[in-house]
């Protein structure tokens, strides 16, 4: 199976991030609402799939089930294309690193697919999670009660803001692995594991819990207010960013990204291409 360098990817991963500055703001906020749409369906995959499992009989296994299943909601974004908070926070910080991009685009489009990120994860928690009967029948709903008591009530500011770290790292990743392979299955592969391992060991992703916190005060779990899902929110965003931009960007730019813009390596063109990687035109044909 072909694949990209780590400098291959970092060179795509950086285009990537200066298209992402550039789209306009309809686009990014209808594409935001794919993306929180479609974190949002994994997540109500994954209530369904691990309710009814008693942890006295099953252990930590329906942790692992919903990370499994859960995976399904970035193989949406990836493959059939959607703006992700949490991914562009490694793409558009590493693209500015490298000074493709300047600091107002990169607010910009955060602040476009966060609202699109939003509207599709409570869509999708209102109309389709809650309204249909899903997730307010009686095994659902106590795993959703577990899920979002954890996240809203049991965890403090710290423990969200680490494991959002954590989280972050782990799903850009997947996305920064995605872009190594050459066909869909390579991606799908490349998604897999980050993602199941990340949902497996409790970390938090902004947008998932825009989902699991919003559909629990819809189904009316008790004891969980929107008070409870802002703090989370605020915690997990600073968490996912330091994560994406910190980790994933930061250090894979200090790597790759930056010898690209070094003065000797500029002077001599056979060494500037080759530390370029593929051609500007290679990372747009790129879907991942």
């Amino acid at each position: 199976m072909a694949a990209k360098t780590p400098k291959e990817i970092a060179a795509i991963a950086a285009a990537r991030g200066t298209e992402k500055a550039a789209l306009p703001w309809d686009k990014a906020l209808v594409s935001g609402f794919l993306g929180g749409a479609y974190i949002a369906f994994a997540g109500l995959l994954a209530i369904t799939v691990s309710a009814g499992l008693d942890p006295q009989t099953w252990g930590t296994l329906p942790t692992f089930f919903t990370g499994t299943v859960f995976t399904l909601g970035l193989v949406l974004v990836v493959i059939a294309g959607a703006e992700l908070l949490t991914g562009n926070m490694a793409l558009l910080p590493l693209a500015l690193y490298e000074r493709k991009i300047r600091l107002p685009g990169v607010a910009r489009n955060f602040s476009m697919v966060l609202i699109g990120n939003f509207l599709g994860s409570i869509f999708v928690a209102y109309f389709l999670s809650v309204k249909t009967g899903i997730l307010t029948a009686e095994l659902p709903l106590a795993r959703l009660g577990t899920i979002a008591t954890g996240k809203g009530v049991t965890e403090d500011s710290a423990q969200i803001f680490l494991r959002a770290v954590g989280c972050n790292w782990l799903v850009c990743l997947a996305i920064w692995m995605a872009f190594a392979a050459e066909d869909v299955g390579g991606k799908i592969l490349a998604i897999f594991f980050p993602i199941m391992g990340f949902v497996a060991m409790g970390f938090d992703h902004v947008v998932a819990n825009m989902f699991f916190l919003p559909a629990a005060i819809f189904a009316g779990v008790p004891d969980i207010g929107w008070g409870d899902a802002l703090h989370n929110f605020v915690f997990a965003l600073l968490g996912n960013l330091v994560g994406g931009a910190v980790f994933v960007a930061g250090t894979y730019w200090y790597l790759y990204g930056r010898d690209r813009h070094d003065p000797a390596a500029q002077a001599e063109p056979e060494a500037g291409a080759e530390a370029g990687g593929p051609s500007p035109a290679s990372p747009s044909r790129d879907r991942a």
